[in-house]
């Protein structure tokens, strides 16, 4: 695979949503946020998210700038580029990436003897509950762990470069 001969390079800030193709590369970096990986391998296009909470209601992700900033908005929000571009979700491979807890392995100990899950654990949970629930097939994914990661997505070649912080 070559690299395309310009590249646009995007870096995505919590809450925001990207969708490319061959000549886009996809940047972020994670704590417990988590970024959703949507790349069709035929057509060679694709996108990702940086989402920092969940859910939220209908009502708030109207009202909001980015309503990417929640896993449900920013699902909605693939859903929309994928019917665009008569596919269908099943013919996506999909990663996911994140969900690190920013706690001491201390506190980590008290939260999980009071039943607290922490934020990047609900993140990741809302990823793989969406999946399941339409189906899809995960193919990678690096979630959880007490470090931030840096991910850049390629699109023109489906590939995903993870560096941990």
């Amino acid at each position: 695979m070559h690299l395309p001969e310009h590249i646009l390079d995007v870096f995505l800030q919590p809450g925001e949503f990207y969708w490319g193709d061959t000549s886009t590369r996809i940047r972020t970096i994670l704590g417990s946020c988590v970024s959703i990986i949507f790349w069709h391998p035929k057509k060679k296009e694709g996108g990702m998210c940086h989402y920092v909470l969940p859910e939220s209601s209908i009502d708030e992700l109207l009202e909001m700038p980015y309503p990417g900033r929640y896993g449900n908005g920013a699902w909605e929000l693939f859903m929309k580029e994928i019917y665009k571009t008569h596919t269908k979700p099943n013919e996506y491979q999909i990663k996911i990436f994140g969900g690190s807890s920013l706690f001491s392995n201390q506190e980590e100990g008290i939260l999980r003897k009071t039943n607290i899950v922490n934020v990047g654990e609900k993140n990741i949970l809302f990823a793989k509950k969406r999946m399941a629930e339409n189906n899809l097939h995960l193919v990678s994914e690096n979630v959880g762990g007490l470090r931030p990661r840096r991910i850049h997505f390629e699109i023109w070649s489906g590939n995903v470069w993870l560096k941990r912080l």
